[in-house]
């Protein structure tokens, strides 16, 4: 099996979409968890 070799431009470009992607599912993750504590909230509140 080959391997491919990466240049450092398309390693740090790698890294940074990975970088990109982790910030925007933990962002997505707080979303969800304000959004449901928010409806549970509201919920018992009543």
């Amino acid at each position: 099996m080959e391997t491919v070799k990466l240049s450092e431009t398309q390693k740090k470009s790698r890294r940074g979409r990975n970088i990109a992607l982790g910030l925007v599912l933990a962002g997505l993750v707080g979303l969800f968890y304000v959004v449901t504590l928010i409806k549970f909230g509201g919920g018992m509140a009543n």
